[in-house]
């Protein structure tokens, strides 16, 4: 029998947005791979784990290794589908040997804190990554939801949207720890968020 590979959404970071088809396929693991974070919040006691660093060629290396004998569950934060390591699992090991349980993404939880609409939003990662200018650049009725790094953080995208003709009123929300008791949303104008520190892993929402 072909062993095979489940990728778990986790959701933005709390237990209670763990969905329960994505606890079950967790628990009943042998082997666990994940971030610190996640492996000490969800794994259980009894599965070996192996800790996602920066390293994604180590990372592949052991899944493949442990295929041969096991099923092994690969837990990504938020949903599989924006941005994780689905990307190169599909890559390494074809999609037919991928099991996908969806989860609750946090720029979807961002939008939802603020009743917004995402349907038609421009959703976009600038976590490690920079995006086409002709992304950024406005429209008017356009929606942005964006990842956010410590580089790209939202003072510094604030910069670089007003400089692509959004209206300095534009209306953003910043959202950070999405999900945990220390969750924070602040609503700024554009021309505000330029002078906003923190928040440098958050969701940036951004509404013309």
């Amino acid at each position: 029998m072909e062993h095979k590979i489940t990728v778990v959404g986790i959701g933005p970071g709390s237990p209670d947005y763990l969905l329960p088809v994505a606890a079950r396929a967790i628990n009943a693991a042998r082997i666990i791979v994940g971030s610190k974070r996640a492996i000490t919040a969800f794994a259980p006691a009894a599965a070996e784990t192996y800790i996602i660093d920066r390293d994604i060629k180590g990372v592949l290396a052991y899944i493949r290794a442990q295929l041969s004998i096991n099923d092994v569950a690969v837990m990504v934060s938020g949903d599989p589908g924006f941005y994780s390591l689905l990307s190169a699992l599909r890559q390494e090991f074809g999609a037919e040997r991928l099991r996908v349980i969806p989860g609750i993404s946090s720029v979807q939880l961002a939008f939802a804190r603020i009743a917004e609409l995402w349907q038609g939003a421009e959703l976009i990662s600038m976590h490690g990554r920079t995006v086409a200018d002709e992304t950024l650049r406005y429209l008017p009725g356009k929606k942005l939801g964006i990842l956010t790094d410590p580089q790209h953080n939202p003072s510094h995208i604030a910069q670089v949207l007003i400089a692509f003709g959004w209206p300095p009123a534009t209306q953003v929300w910043l959202c950070a720890n999405l999900s945990y008791e220390n969750e924070q949303i602040f609503a700024a104008s554009i021309a505000e968020a330029v002078n906003t520190p923190g928040f440098d892993h958050s969701v940036m929402v951004v509404t013309a």
